[in-house]
Formats: C-alpha cells, sequence, structure tokens
C-alpha cells in the first residue's frame, strides 16, 4: 500500500480543506482523467482499491497515473481507552483532496472502455467525481 517512506513529523494535525485545488487540476500525462468535485481525505486503501478496479477493467491495456500520495498520518488511540495520555498512534494514512484535483490518469484506450473503468474506480472511492477528457484531445475529436 502507498505511503512514505520516513517522514519529518510522525504526527499532523488535521488541519483544514478550504477552497480549491490549484494545483493538480488538469490532465498532463494521460487522455481521460477521474477530477474530485468535493473535498476529502481518501486513505490507502481506498486508492489502492480504485486501482485495482481500473487495472481490472482494462485487461492490461493502456497506462494508468496515480496523481495523488497518501502522505497524511491519521492516529488513532486504542478501543476502550481512557481519555489523556497524550495523541494516539499513526492507524493509517490519507490523501488530502480539494475540489479540482486530478486523482486517476489514463491513456491508450477508446473513451467508451475508458469511461466504465473510471466510473468503477470512482465507485471506490468516497467522494464525487467527474470523467474528463484532455483539452487538447476534446478539440480534435469532432474534426
Amino acid at each position: 500500500m502507498l505511503m512514505p517512506k520516513r517522514v519529518k513529523w510522525r504526527k499532523q494535525m488535521r488541519g483544514r480543506m478550504k477552497g480549491h485545488e490549484t494545483r493538480g487540476t488538469e490532465i498532463h500525462f494521460g487522455e481521460y482523467g477521474l477530477q474530485a468535485l468535493e473535498p476529502g481525505w481518501m486513505t490507502q486503501r481506498q486508492i489502492e482499491a480504485a486501482r485495482r478496479a481500473l487495472v481490472h477493467h482494462m485487461k492490461r491495456r493502456g497506462k494508468v497515473w496515480i496523481r495523488i500520495f497518501p502522505d497524511k498520518p491519521v492516529t488513532k488511540k486504542a478501543a476502550e481507552t481512557r481519555m489523556g495520555k497524550g495523541k494516539g498512534a499513526v492507524d493509517h494514512w490519507v490523501a488530502v483532496i480539494k475540489p479540482g484535483r486530478i486523482i486517476f490518469e489514463i491513456a491508450g484506450l477508446s473513451e467508451d472502455v475508458a469511461r466504465e473503468a473510471l466510473r468503477l474506480a470512482a465507485h471506490k472511492l468516497a467522494l464525487k467525481t467527474k470523467f474528463i477528457v484532455r483539452h487538447d484531445l476534446a478539440g480534435h475529436m469532432g474534426e
């Protein structure tokens, strides 16, 4: 599963997910992409489940780019533990997603296969998403 090899600080504060994403909002590598429409945390398990669904439907054709990485530690105290005694241990890792962020990109497939593959991947995620096509490709399709 995805997680950092090492981090400077073991635990982080929760933070806020205010506003829209400013970086990673356009397709750079592939032809089609899955874009987040709402803010949230995406766990390493959700990313892996979506990736597997995507690759399974693609049947070893095309290429996949994962544009997010879970680099935020989420802590959790053990079950039935009294309050106090400090912050809990790191339980899992999440990627902070803001609206507009491209989550996955794929290339080397027809649009209908790509649309279905990304739809199946989107079902594994806890955020609303939309299918998008690269701008320079969208113009050439109509000609």
